[in-house]
């Protein structure tokens, strides 16, 4: 049975200028964009858009987008974990900076995500991400639009 593509944002953590981003894409193409968050969250009046609120605790929201998730499926994450789930489950993960993960690329993410914890773990200072720029906005923006036309093609 067909299905028509969803957009799930783990919202908690997703930039700002990244949500801006996904409102006009939504708006533009009528794809149903729902951000997930335990925090309250303001979101434009739209019948593409939705926001769904989960209890706090670690990993909530990412088990709400999972179980929620159909097949092809665009999930908007940072979180590599979250990431790998989707894949698994056959569905899509973008990353704000406008990485599109995939099956060849996951595994060696969540190691080297987990390795960094184990640095971390054990004292060592690994810095964080380097913050955000109009270059990650702009491939973010270029990524969802490529994969959204992809997909308009497909259906």
């Amino acid at each position: 049975m067909w299905h028509e593509m969803k957009i799930w944002v783990d919202a908690d953590a997703c930039p700002v200028a990244i949500k801006e981003i996904l409102f006009r894409a939504c708006e533009r193409t009528g794809v149903l964009l729902t951000l997930v968050a335990n925090q309250p969250m303001r979101v434009p009046a739209s019948p593409c858009i939705k926001f769904l609120r989960v209890a706090a605790g670690f990993d909530v929201a990412d088990r709400e987008i999972v179980k929620r998730l159909s097949v092809g499926d665009l999930v908007i994450t940072g979180d590599i974990p979250l990431a790998a789930m989707v894949l698994e489950k056959g569905g899509h993960a973008l990353n704000p900076r406008g990485e599109l993960y995939s099956p060849d690329t996951i595994k060696a993410r969540l190691q080297m995500r987990d390795f960094m914890d184990t640095l971390r773990a054990s004292g060592i200072d690994t810095g964080g991400p380097a913050a955000e720029s109009r270059s990650d906005h702009k491939n973010f923006a270029n990524r969802l639009d490529t994969f959204l036309m992809r997909h308009a093609k497909n259906a």
